[in-house]
């Protein structure tokens, strides 16, 4: 039984042996060819149900063929490949007009799911507004699978409204995707917001994020504009969502579900234009469970949700990372460096703890303190070899490895109990008698540098900040 015609348009002669050999014993007519013309030919006469095309082709590059396509058969689903596995790939062939973005190597049955999908959505209209984009400007770097997921998420996001909660360790990006989020899609003529909610003290985010009217608290002389305020028309990200206070979070659930908000000391609402896109480090269902977050909301922000893989589990991604940050030294004056295979090597079996942002801040010091040409594995070695402890350490416990400050911990806390359940609300005390000699030990072997300490421990600086605030941990003063 025909379940339709597919044209294969690739300059791979192996891939199209494969493709027509897949679709052939899933039950379509397939018609191949090795360049555009002959697509454009047998397109433009009424061919096919389905067109799956590489990018590059020896005649005409398929972004620039496809518009034509869609002028003359809006119905016609097109699939794209490429070996050029990048964001701007996603993006751009999700504005051409094509129906999906298939990453080179693909998986068979993926391809071929894929394609029933297209045929029964045909006449879906799935373009969105050309935005002319370089691979330069393009925030996220990596064509492991896991970035490609992530690319071709957003670039199905592009024209639409939707909530987007994204999860993910430190440094993995969150706030590259948001921008992404908001660069590529309708709203980019309007501004991007970014608000931190670790780093603003608790009794000032309702101000901060919704504004206030002068005299509302003590201090307001003049009405202050909030967050919501300033991205009217755009985005507003809100970062490490997980810290917001219970208060904040059920003005910010009425904003979803209202569209509206109102001042700190105001009485009119105000009519909120606004994509929310939420960040978070933290286990949202954990702080659920324990009633620091509201459920509520939480499936209010997470309509869709995005999570980011940490470094460690796309390693593959590392060279193109290390190009790219090397190309930005570059931009900004620094000298013209090259990576050896060794050195890669070293790098991809280092944890990341840090993630991105820990190997982008390797590659400005390495950059930086080496006159070197080549940065050799040797070098990458010493740069990521462990800070070992110092005696300046401002804390009791700074000279113990973690594992006996733990069992020290519950030792002193178990003792005696004879089999008896310890009171309510053991995770809070652990956790924060442990937080405070850990922190004392990563500031004391970095020397109360707190960004160094930030990378060590995966955490956020702004959080890292907020902890040592709360905790009154003291710190090496002069160093930030």
């Amino acid at each position: 039984m025909n379940a339709g015609t597919i044209i294969v348009a690739d300059d791979d002669a192996a891939i199209r042996t494969v493709l027509n050999q897949a679709l052939g014993r899933a039950g379509y007519l397939v018609r191949t060819t090795g360049n555009a013309a002959t697509l454009w030919r047998w397109a433009s006469a009424g061919e096919g149900d389905l067109v799956i095309t590489d990018v590059i082709m020896p005649d005409e590059n398929a972004f620039e063929l496809i518009p034509r396509l869609k002028k003359l058969r809006p119905d016609l689903p097109i699939i794209v490949m490429s070996a050029q596995n990048t964001l701007m790939t996603a993006i751009t062939a999700a504005e051409r007009g094509a129906y999906e973005y298939l990453p080179k190597p693909f998986d068979l049955n993926e391809l071929t799911g894929l394609v029933q999908r297209a045929l029964q959505a045909k006449g879906e209209k799935r373009n969105g507004a050309p935005h002319a984009a370089r691979e330069d400007e393009l925030p996220l770097i990596g064509r492991s699978a896991a970035m490609q997921d992530i690319y071709r998420v957003i670039a199905r996001l592009m024209q639409t409204d939707l909530t987007v909660m994204i999860s993910g360790e430190s440094g993995t990006g969150k706030e590259l995707v948001a921008r992404a989020l908001h660069e590529y899609g309708k709203r980019r003529n309007g501004p991007f917001v970014a608000v931190n909610m670790a780093a603003i003290p608790r009794e000032l985010i309702e101000s901060e994020l919704f504004g206030h009217e002068r005299g509302a608290f003590t201090g307001a002389n003049a009405r202050g504009v909030g967050k919501f305020e300033q991205a009217e028309g755009g985005t507003l990200f809100l970062d490490e969502i997980g810290d917001m206070p219970l208060e904040a979070q059920t003005r910010l659930l009425r904003v979803l579900q209202e569209g509206e908000y109102t001042p700190v000391g105001g009485r009119q609402p105000i009519k909120a234009n606004v994509r929310i896109v939420a960040a978070t480090h933290r286990d949202l269902r954990q702080l659920i469970h324990q009633g620091l977050f509201r459920e509520d909301l939480f499936f209010r922000l997470n309509v869709v949700p995005m999570r980011l893989p940490p470094l460690r589990e796309r390693l593959e991604d590392v060279p193109d990372l290390v190009h790219h940050f090397l190309g930005q030294a570059e931009r900004q004056g620094m000298a013209r460096k090259s990576v050896d295979a060794a050195a890669f090597d070293v790098m991809k079996r280092h944890r990341w703890p840090g993630n991105v942002r820990e190997l982008e801040n390797l590659v400005r010091r390495l950059v930086a303190l080496y006159t070197d040409t080549t940065i050799t594995a040797e070098i990458v070695e010493n740069e990521l070899r462990e800070p070992l402890a110092t005696a300046n350490t401002p804390s009791e416990d700074a000279d113990q490895t973690l594992s006996t400050v733990v069992e020290k911990y519950l030792t002193r806390h178990f003792a005696g109990l004879n089999g008896r359940l310890p009171q309510p609300g053991l995770y809070d005390r652990v956790l924060r008698d442990v937080e405070r000699p850990l922190i004392s030990m990563c500031l004391g072997a970095t020397r109360g540098n707190q960004i160094k300490a930030a990378e060590i421990l995966g955490v956020n600086r702004n959080t890292l900040r907020a902890k040592i605030r709360s905790l009154d941990i003291p710190v090496l003063r002069g160093l930030k």
